[in-house]
């Protein structure tokens, strides 16, 4: 399995100036490429009511379409006819799960995640917007704790939006339009955010999806990539972390970390343990208007 991805490395976090009105900015963050195995899985309503799915509108065993899950939030069921799937919570925006044609998830989230719209999702691919990480407004922005609307669905895709709300110009009192396009095409998941400048002054964002993948364990887990000769930040040496340089071309995990990467767009998640990998890459368009 390859897999394109916007991950939180230092290089997929990005500061932006957007100009009034002209400016288009897009990104098409993830690529998530599947395995060629061409067999379909065999019970697609077996399969959707194993994730407790159930629709208006959409009968219980249905491939595809608007769901809810047993908190009544609604998400979004996308299914190829290759078998793939993914699913995308309209709270948040936040994609919660990918499976390949073999059925194989390779998106996580957490055990203990909250799914009934209290708090934000922990786990899935995790908008961070207008802000990543600490800063002038609430820690990785406000995208993932809004709801999203619906303004187009196929079977296989769905253009999620988010516009400025009486709670998002309390925290950051811009004019912006932002869609979050998810795509599932020949055994990939792929997904774009494009921000749209709607005011008349410019503005400065930063963009990241807060990645979670699931893997089969730690001891079965290499990351490849340009790694080596790399600068990183290693948060866990002192209070306030230790740039460091990495030695290695390939990185394994044999105790807690805590690093950003400088200028690494191209890791590569290799799992023995599942016999798949994950490779990640980004992609950057500016529309002028």
């Amino acid at each position: 399995m390859k897999l394109t991805l916007f991950v939180s490395f230092a290089g997929a976090v990005a500061g932006f100036g957007v100009s009034p009105a002209a400016f288009k900015f897009g990104r098409t963050s993830v690529v998530l490429d599947g395995s060629r195995n061409s067999q379909k899985i065999a019970s697609r309503g077996a399969w959707a009511a194993s994730r407790g799915a159930a629709a208006d509108g959409v009968e219980a065993g249905a491939a595809s379409g608007m769901m809810k899950n047993e908190h009544d939030l609604e998400y979004i069921k996308l299914v190829s006819d290759n078998g793939s799937s993914a699913e995308v919570y309209l709270f948040g925006g936040v994609v919660t799960s990918y499976k390949d044609t073999d059925g194989t998830e390779f998106i996580a989230v957490r055990p203990d995640a909250k799914t009934d719209g209290s708090k934000p999702i922990s786990g899935g691919l995790s908008h961070c917007w207008p802000q990543f990480g600490p800063g002038a407004i609430q820690q990785h922005g406000f995208a993932r704790n809004v709801m999203w609307t619906v303004k187009d669905i196929t079977d296989t895709s769905v253009d999620l939006e988010m516009a400025p709300s009486d709670y998002t110009k309390g925290i950051w009192d811009k004019d912006f339009l932002c869609t979050f396009s998810v795509n599932l095409e020949n055994d990939e998941l792929k997904t774009k955010m494009f921000v749209e400048n709607k005011g008349e002054e410019s503005f400065d964002f930063q963009a990241a999806l807060h990645s979670y993948f699931t893997v089969s364990s730690l001891e079965n887990l290499e990351i490849a990539g340009s790694f080596e000769g790399k600068e990183f930040l290693n948060k866990m040496v002192g209070d306030e972390g230790e740039m460091q340089t990495e030695t290695r071309s390939a990185i394994t995990i044999a105790e807690e970390y805590d690093r950003v990467y400088k200028g690494v767009n191209d890791p590569v998640l290799k799992d023995s343990g599942t016999g798949k990998n994950v490779s990640t890459t980004n992609g950057l368009r500016r529309e002028f208007l």
